[in-house]
């Protein structure tokens, strides 16, 4: 299996007790909850920055942990990695131009293994639709202790509900300031139609405020504040 280095990010302190608090969250959603994907409602919110993040620390439990960037249309996940770009992805596979081995990536993180998108194929929604995406992802359940699952945004394209079909769980990322609660809401229901379950969501790019002031740093580049399980409703 060859092996590629995600770019080096000297995440903070609050940051970091919010991953931890993220990946503590997901534990207790229960041990069926394997296979977890993350979605937003546009493109730009911090969410593959967020996935890559949240698969890192779940790895860093000794826990098997896949990361799969099923982003055919607009794939952010292969920017993070250190040197350019891999060779095979996920399209490859899935329109029967390489081996599933091919795809398989282990990285400098201990027990994470990723799997790039790939090109931009012309038939995105087939591919994720086709029977090979459904076995793929049954026998990688066998391996693995969490698969992690880049989305593409569900409130611009349907992909993500499609994913959903072979997922236990959802996360919905929401920039905090520039998602309308309407399309937050619309987006959600659309995760509910495809009957998957919604674990929480998180809150990315958050500033935060106290007694009128201003205290540690603006989320700028990422995370959460939020996140909510549905039974605490």
């Amino acid at each position: 299996m060859e092996k590629i280095a995600f770019e080096k990010e000297e995440l903070s302190y609050e940051v970091t007790e919010e991953l931890k608090t993220l990946r503590t969250n997901i534990q207790f959603c229960g041990d069926n909850k394997k296979v977890i994907m993350v979605t937003s409602c546009i493109s730009g919110e911090g969410k593959s920055s967020t996935t890559l993040h949240l698969a890192q620390s779940l790895a860093n439990l000794n826990k098997k942990v896949l990361l799969l960037d099923v982003d055919l249309r607009k794939p952010a996940l292969i920017n993070q990695v250190a040197g350019g770009r891999v060779k095979k992805g996920l399209s490859h596979f899935l329109s029967g131009q390489c081996t599933f081995n091919e795809i398989m990536y282990a990285t400098d993180t201990p027990s994470l293994a990723v799997i790039f998108a790939g090109v931009v194929p012309p038939n995105p929604t087939e591919l994720l639709s086709s029977k090979m995406f459904q076995v793929m992802v049954t026998k990688l359940r066998e391996t693995f202790d969490y698969i992690i699952v880049d989305c593409p945004p569900l409130g611009m394209v349907v992909d993500a509900a499609i994913v959903s079909q072979q997922c236990d769980g959802a996360i919905l990322l929401l920039e905090a300031g520039m998602i309308k609660y309407r399309f937050a809401q619309e987006t959600k229901k659309k995760l509910e139609n495809a009957n998957c379950p919604i674990l929480g969501v998180i809150l990315n790019k958050v500033t935060k405020k106290t007694s009128g002031k201003y205290y540690g740093q603006y989320y700028g580049k990422r995370y959460t504040k939020y996140y909510k399980h549905e039974d605490e409703e």
